[in-house]
């Protein structure tokens, strides 16, 4: 259900002409978009009495008294006030507000750290043969054999790609993920009889880093950064100690720098008897490259939805399995899948008994149908082609790179190093300093020119940043075209800066007043 628009929460000068006249409005080839004068309104604020989309036919069984089917505590003393519409109206209603959003399938999607690539349409049919689809979560094992054995086959994928031999599916989500890894690490600690009171979080951590930290009951310390963009290891000598439960780390990181350090913070950490965790977000820069494994990392997480193709935003559905090293194994969520080989063949079972888990972490086992996509992608590339994706996506970031600096380097230069991974953070404060717009009009700019913006504004540690990923399935015509949008931007800015300051002028929604929004909500509707 879409929110109606709420006026208190525009831009102080909401009109489309905003700064200029409706006939100079500064538009782009994409044009100006008729849902500019559409106002979004509910499907409640839709139809009339008596309208229908669809009617249920007879029942064909003897009719029964509510009060024989439900409870009196649970029924309604009135009907519900559903929307009366028809058909037409229905699909209009949902197809518009469909067409509000962007989505990958209609322009780039350079999201920094979230690696928004193209999902295969191979994998959606897959996940939609009835055999997945239609699968009960509470199927006997011994009637999901087909399903067992293909969560059975991507846990041992997963664990060559992280080097890692035990993994668990059931984690919803990266941050989930997260927290499995810091929980995982306290069971650990704990079988040794040591109350550690202390995480260490790096200073371009995720924001989901220090919130799931302090979730499982520990104090956030963090690691500063040093002039390459990794981990400062001098501030983090200073810092490990026998209270610290664990590093989190992400390598590349989120400025897109591989830590050349690995192998020394491995040993610091695990010197002081501290697992390292690795966040699994930027794996897609290193898939059959480098395995976090081999670096010396104990727990690592995936996100099945960046990496491995499950279409992703507006809530999910994600993945975030976990990875783990041998003394992490006994601790594990339970059920895991096992295989038993047998006369007959494999079989495989949920195995429940595991007195050391940390037990369930959801219902059932997990987001099967994103289990079935990343086997899907898996399978479609083999190591191969994983490898080479990691490497495009790099390439692709190093291009993209490259073009920026010849074209607006001056206003927009990298914060950290020479070359990146599979993204790359510019600072937008030269370009603020310089022609008075910030990295968010920048940003905003940009959906007038068809292109979803970069992340901004993170990591903190960079002032205006700008983080850009542009992923392996996107074209050079596309990052061609994105770089010169930005050049086009930076130098509209040199001759008038006002034009950014009031951008977008082709969405449907203006910019809108997020500060209000926030203090003042439209979280209800009245009926």
């Amino acid at each position: 259900m879409s929110a109606p628009i709420d006026d208190n929460h525009l831009h102080a000068d909401p009109s489309i002409e905003g700064h200029y006249p409706h006939h100079e409005i500064p538009v782009t080839s994409a044009g100006a978009t008729p849902m500019q004068r559409d106002p979004a309104v509910t499907i409640f604020e839709k139809g009339a009495p008596g309208r229908r989309a669809f009617y249920c036919p007879e029942p064909g069984v003897p009719a029964r008294e509510r009060h024989e089917l439900l409870p009196a505590a649970l029924r309604r003393r009135e009907p519900a006030r559903l929307p009366e519409v028809s058909e037409p109206e229905l699909v209009r209603h949902y197809v518009r507000l469909s067409r509000r959003n962007f989505d990958l399938d209609s322009g780039f999607y350079p999201l920094g750290s979230c690696t928004m690539k193209h999902n295969p349409r191979l994998h959606e049919r897959v996940a939609a043969l009835p055999g997945h689809a239609r699968l009960h979560p509470l199927q006997d094992p011994r009637r999901a054999q087909g399903a067992l054995e293909l969560m059975w086959n991507l846990e041992r994928a997963l664990g060559e790609i992280a080097g890692l031999p035990h993994v668990v599916l059931q984690p919803s989500a990266g941050s989930h993920g997260e927290l499995a890894g810091v929980l995982l690490t306290r069971a650990y600690h704990e079988s040794r009889g040591e109350q550690r009171t202390k995480v260490l979080t790096p200073d371009t951590a995720h924001g989901t880093n220090p919130a799931t930290v302090t979730m499982a009951g520990y104090e956030v310390v963090k690691v500063g950064t040093n002039a390459d963009g990794g981990v400062d290891v001098e501030d983090l000598r200073s810092k490990v100690d026998d209270q610290v439960a664990c590093l989190m780390l992400t390598n590349p990181n989120t400025l897109g720098v591989f830590d050349a350090n690995i192998e020394e913070i491995a040993r610091l950490v695990h010197d002081v008897g501290a697992t390292l965790y690795y966040d699994g977000a930027n794996l897609n820069a290193v898939m059959g490259k480098s395995r976090p494994g081999d670096m010396g990392f104990d727990i690592v997480h995936y996100n099945l939805h960046k990496s491995f193709t499950q279409p992703h935003g507006g809530g999910g559905p994600g993945s975030g399995p976990i990875a783990v090293s041998g003394r992490i194994e006994p601790f594990v969520p339970r059920p895991v899948v096992t295989r038993a080989e047998t006369p007959e063949g494999p079989v495989f079972d949920l195995e429940e008994d595991r007195p050391q888990s940390i037990g369930k972490l959801r219902g059932f086992q997990g987001n099967y149908g994103v289990f079935v996509r990343a086997y899907a992608y898996i399978c479609s590339l083999g190591a191969e082609g994983l490898r080479d994706a990691s490497e495009t996506a790099v390439l692709n970031a190093n291009y993209l790179l490259a073009r920026l600096r010849e074209l607006v380097g001056d206003a927009l230069p990298l914060a950290f190093g020479e070359r990146c991974m599979h993204e790359f953070v510019l600072s937008g404060a030269p370009m603020k300093k310089e022609l008075g717009i910030r990295t968010l009009d920048l940003a905003k700019r940009l959906l007038d020119h068809g292109f979803h913006p970069p992340t901004v504004y993170f990591p903190l540690l960079v002032d205006e940043a700008l983080l850009i990923e542009p992923t392996e399935t996107e074209t050079r015509e596309t990052l061609d075209a994105f770089a010169d949008a930005v050049a086009a931007i930076v130098a509209e800015a040199r001759e008038d800066p006002q034009i950014a300051l009031n951008a977008p002028y082709t969405t449907p929604v203006r910019r809108l007043d997020e500060a209000g929004a926030a203090k003042h909500p439209v979280i209800r509707q009245a009926l």
